[in-house]
């Protein structure tokens, strides 16, 4: 079995003008939708590499007020057939760069966007596998140098037990390509749990007495210290109605696994 190769972008819309997101959301999910029964790879001019492989898993408008910047679009593109396949079809299209590379329908929709090529490791489940719900919660952790894999293997083995219990169910564990100082995880979470979880985490500090602490919340911020040697920060997702993250109408129950 090949390792599951992904991309991480940001994308973010300046000046703040929030039809931006939507607009770019919109065009990409129709347009992906669309690849879905394309037969073969083809560089397009407008829309870059049309292809099944380069399959969009999740689209998501951050949500701002959890710690993202106001009006920004995350997105997970999953390459099938990993380095020899998805990845290989987006390395193709900069071969001789060219002319079409620079051609885009949403020219000046976006002020910028920033990518990261994502290495599952074990215990990562298919985006297939992943039963919608209603956010994410979205973790970007800078570790020593090396130390992705057992940060990653820690959160597994520790921590994802521990949040399970809470309703947060395990989206992916991704080790940071090209580098080795960051690790991504992702947690499949409805807003109910996730606010219960953080009124547990507050009563282990002592800071909410109406319910009941779990201090292994508290014990796994120690524990991820072992590896951590930068910034760490979670915040949420929201995923856009249409794409394949996202609960299949508004208000649907959150299918359990």
């Amino acid at each position: 079995m090949r390792r599951g190769i992904f991309l991480l972008e940001e994308v973010d819309f300046r000046p703040m003008n929030s039809r931006r997101p939507l607009e770019y959301l919109t065009w990409l999910t129709r347009y992906k939708r669309e690849d879905e029964t394309r037969e073969t790879p083809a560089l397009t001019s407008g829309m870059s590499i049309r292809s099944r492989d380069i399959d969009l898993a999740g689209a998501f408008y951050a949500v701002g007020i959890t710690g993202h910047p106001q009006f920004k679009v995350v997105t997970l593109w999953e390459c099938h057939g990993g380095w020899d396949g998805g990845w290989r079809q987006m390395m193709d299209i900069y071969r001789g760069v060219d002319d079409r590379l620079f051609l885009s329908d949403i020219d000046d929709l976006r002020f910028s966007a920033f990518s990261r090529p994502l290495g599952a490791v074990r215990g990562t489940p298919a985006p297939a596998e992943v039963a919608p719900a209603e956010f994410y919660v979205f973790e970007s952790a800078t570790v020593r140098p090396g130390a992705a894999p057992g940060y990653l293997e820690a959160v597994r083995a520790e921590r994802a037990p521990v949040l399970a219990e809470h309703g947060h169910r395990l989206a992916g564990l991704y080790e940071v390509l090209y580098c080795d100082t960051e690790a991504v995880t992702l947690w499949a979470v409805s807003l109910d749990d996730h606010l219960a979880a953080r009124r547990a985490r507050d009563a282990a500090l002592g800071l909410d007495d109406e319910v009941r602490p779990d201090g292994r919340l508290l014990a796994w911020d120690d524990r991820a210290r072992d590896f951590l040697a930068g910034p760490w920060r979670e915040t949420l997702l929201a995923p856009f109605p249409g794409s394949r993250m996202a609960p299949r109408a508004p208000g649907a129950e959150i299918r359990s696994r």
